[in-house]
C-alpha cells in the first residue's frame, strides 16, 4: 500500500502534508502535489494532515488513476520538503468536482 494524491488537491495545493513526511516523498507540479509511490512508506502521517482531504490510501477502490497520476508526475516533477503558502483562492477551489478535466497541469512547480 502507498498513499497517492488526489484531484482535490488541484488547485487548493496546501502543503501541510510536506511539513511532516519523513521520507519526503512528495512532488510538487504547478497547481498539485503528488507522492511517489515507491518512496512512500505507508506511514500516513500525511493524510490526516491535508486540509483538502485530498491524499489517501491506494487501497480505496476507484482510485487507480490516481496511482497512475502519482507514480507518472513524481517522476517528472521536483521533490519538495519545504511547506510553502498555499494559493491565495485555493478556499475557493477546495471540494470543487471536476478539477482534473478543468485546472490540471503537468507543468512542474517550483521545488525546493
Amino acid at each position: 500500500m502507498t498513499y497517492i494524491v488526489t484531484d482535490n488537491c488541484i488547485k487548493c495545493k496546501y502543503m501541510d502534508c510536506v511539513e511532516v513526511c519523513p521520507v519526503d516523498c512528495f512532488y510538487e507540479g504547478e497547481n498539485m502535489l503528488v507522492i511517489h509511490p515507491d518512496e512512500c512508506i505507508d506511514c500516513g502521517v500525511c493524510e490526516p494532515e491535508c486540509p483538502a482531504d485530498a491524499i489517501k490510501p491506494d487501497t480505496e477502490p476507484g482510485l487507480e488513476k490516481w496511482l497512475q497520476v502519482n507514480t507518472e508526475y513524481a517522476s517528472k516533477w521536483p521533490n519538495i520538503t519545504v511547506k510553502r503558502d498555499a494559493p491565495a483562492d485555493a478556499k475557493d477551489f477546495d471540494g470543487k468536482t471536476g478539477k482534473f478535466e478543468a485546472y490540471f497541469s503537468p507543468k512542474p512547480g517550483q521545488g525546493d
